[in-house]
């Protein structure tokens, strides 16, 4: 219903001006005819023409935008939540990863430079989410950078 909203107004208004012709009786379209033939001596008919043209194709050009607009917004909500749920898995993969580590670090003899290596690969992966997440523009560009740079 919300899809017609503009045509069921338009369906009222006219049903309303149809009506109140009829009630009143009266002539809209003479009262029309009256009136551009009084405005005639102001040669506005020389601009309204261009002006109605003008104004259809800019009624196109704002629904095209509002279109994209919508699709872009609606784009940005996917990458968002596909975001979040990465972020949780991969922070989930890193707590359980700790596990390791404190095993790791209980083992006799266990390398330390394997841990340090560990804790290097942890904090890389976590900033590469960090600078993921905080994205000023969404865009394969940027993805691609924030990712690199990480």
């Amino acid at each position: 219903m919300n899809n017609y909203k503009l045509t069921i107004i338009g369906l009222s208004l006219s049903v309303f001006v149809y009506f109140s012709a009829i009630f009143l009786e009266l002539d809209l379209f003479e009262y029309l005819l009256v009136f551009l033939a009084s405005i005639e001596q102001f040669q506005f008919d020389e601009f309204i023409i261009p002006f109605l043209i003008f104004s259809v194709f800019l009624v196109f050009d704002m629904r095209r935008r509002f279109k994209k607009v919508k699709l872009e917004n609606a784009k940005l909500k996917i990458y968002k939540a596909m975001l979040s749920s990465s972020h949780h898995i991969l922070n989930n993969f890193i707590y359980q990863m700790d596990i390791f580590k404190i095993t790791a670090e209980d083992t006799p003899g266990f390398d330390a430079k394997i841990l340090a290596f560990y804790e290097d690969i942890i904090s890389n992966t976590s900033h590469q989410i960090y600078s993921l997440s905080n994205l000023s523009s969404i865009d394969e560009y940027s993805i691609r950078t924030s990712v690199m740079t990480g």
